[in-house]
């Protein structure tokens, strides 16, 4: 007999507290002794609750009340792997002091996190440590979770090493380093598939930050050209989109068939109407802290997923000062 009716999850919150709360209240989530909960579902979290916004403290205290009374779950994003990367002093600091080089860059997708939490040490210290015990991915009978790709082989191959799906130290401090098993799988599981720029091509993106890679789908099916797996709100200009994908470019892609569990992701930073990237699977990152929506998807155990199963609060037209 199944636990739960059904699963509510959420997209990448990235401080939104206040959308947070109206999105539970939404899906008929009420507080019950100061925490969220719903008497027959249960919360999912796809991963970057942290960054960016403006109530990041706050949202991770909903969260993480949320998960340690059993009312949700939640997969760790790109993000908190970030943050927790750039507070974790390295094992050789003579070379590297933190795991993640405190260089402008990652201090400025950083920098609203840490000016929330420095203020609150134990907070801040009590956050690192829940971090690092998230799973980087859910499996469960009828559908899986994760952050931004399934990736069969590189899963089985973490579960047969940690016997789990969860991190631990030895893990983290290796996947620091370039080109280890652990970097690319928490690359590939926490950052998606990616393909680099043709001819050393740079790109600036929305957010101002120059880019060599550009973000590609994982359910393309036999695509040809560049154009067939870009996958992010930055469109290729269109030079590079029509240029046809080399046999190393093939290579470099993943692909999960519409014959697999269905699958949850966030990350991607989508637009417009909610709906399925394909026949079993949902991206619900539509960019809430750029004025776009927190969305979730309530599922049912169907093996289809449908657009009238999304849920949003669509923030530019529903919170009139920022979030």
């Amino acid at each position: 007999m199944r636990r739960f009716e059904g699963y509510d999850l959420i997209g990448d919150i990235h401080g939104c507290g206040l959308s947070l709360r109206m999105l539970l209240a939404r899906l008929g989530y009420s507080k019950k002794n100061g925490v969220y909960f719903h008497p027959r579902r249960q919360i999912i979290f796809l991963g970057d609750i942290v960054d960016r916004g403006p109530h990041i403290r706050e949202a991770l205290h909903i969260v993480r009340d949320m998960v340690d009374a059993g009312h949700a779950q939640i997969v760790m994003g790109n993000h908190e792997y970030n943050l927790l990367c750039y507070c974790t002093p390295s094992r050789t600091p003579q070379k590297q002091p933190y795991l993640r080089e405190h260089t402008q860059r990652h201090r400025r997708i950083l920098q609203e996190t840490l000016q929330q939490l420095d203020p609150y040490p134990e907070d801040k210290r009590s956050f690192l440590a829940w971090i690092k015990e998230m799973p980087l991915f859910l499996e469960m009978d009828d559908f899986r979770v994760v952050h931004a790709c399934w990736h069969h082989e590189l899963i089985e191959q973490f579960k047969s090493i940690l016997g789990g799906n969860k991190i631990k130290d030895d893990f983290l401090h290796r996947s620091a380093v370039p080109d280890t098993f652990e970097w690319i799988l928490m690359d590939r599981l926490l950052r998606g598939t990616h393909l680099r720029l043709p001819n050393d091509e740079v790109m600036v993106s929305r957010d101002g930050f120059k880019r060599r890679f550009f973000r590609t789908k994982f359910w393309a099916v036999e695509p040809q050209q560049f154009v067939d797996v870009v996958f992010q709100p930055d469109p290729l200009p269109e030079h590079i989109a029509r240029i046809h994908l080399s046999e190393e470019n093939h290579q470099d892609l993943v692909h999960y068939g519409e014959q697999e569990k269905p699958l949850f992701i966030g990350h991607y930073w989508c637009e417009g109407e909610p709906t399925p990237v394909s026949s079993n699977i949902a991206c619900l990152d539509y960019s809430a802290v750029k004025y776009g929506k927190l969305v979730a998807y309530r599922y049912d155990y169907e093996t289809q997923l449908s657009s009238d199963k999304f849920v949003w609060v669509d923030v530019r037209a529903e919170i009139k000062k920022p979030n």
